[in-house]
């Protein structure tokens, strides 16, 4: 029951920020594990959740930065505002991202949880930002596309129920 209702609730989403915030909670489930695993000392199953971990973060960049900056910018005539801001904070965490994979690889439970303690704060930080500023100007600024994209965003972000 739960899976068919929280799938059938994410396919009428109607608006860009309640899709993407949900995202954000599944980006940051799959964050949980992997520290969970890893803080256990399990590398190998670690090594696999971080890796789903990193894939769907990943997803999600890429989901933002090819649908949802785009439109927003050609809406709204803003290049060098929250979009590039939000671009300059996804190539940071893809660096720690990199690091992290690094640690694993190594296995340096240290450096895992430095670098996944100050991932965690930036990830928080930026969803913040995303979900109070971006996304409802988003829902402001592309009301008349926001069905389009969000089937636009649903292809990129595939599975979000889980």
């Amino acid at each position: 029951m739960g899976f068919c209702h929280n799938r059938n609730k994410l396919l009428f989403m109607t608006h860009i920020r309640d899709f993407m915030a949900h995202d954000h909670l599944v980006c940051d489930g799959a964050f949980e594990r992997a520290g969970q695993v890893a803080s256990a000392g399990n590398w190998g199953e670690a090594a696999t959740a971080f890796s789903q971990f990193r894939s769907r973060t990943l997803q999600h960049f890429d989901a933002e930065e090819a649908v949802l900056f785009p439109a927003f910018e050609e809406a709204t005539g803003m290049r060098m505002g929250p979009t590039q801001v939000m671009r300059s904070e996804h190539v940071q965490m893809r660096q720690l991202l990199e690091a992290l994979s690094a640690a694993l690889a190594e296995r340096d439970s240290e450096d895992y949880a430095g670098y996944a303690e100050t991932l965690l704060i930036m990830l928080q930080q930026h969803n913040l930002k995303e979900e109070n500023m971006l996304y409802p100007l988003c829902d402001q600024h592309l009301v008349g596309q926001t069905s389009t994209l969000l089937a636009q965003l649903r292809e990129q972000l595939p599975g979000q129920e889980t």
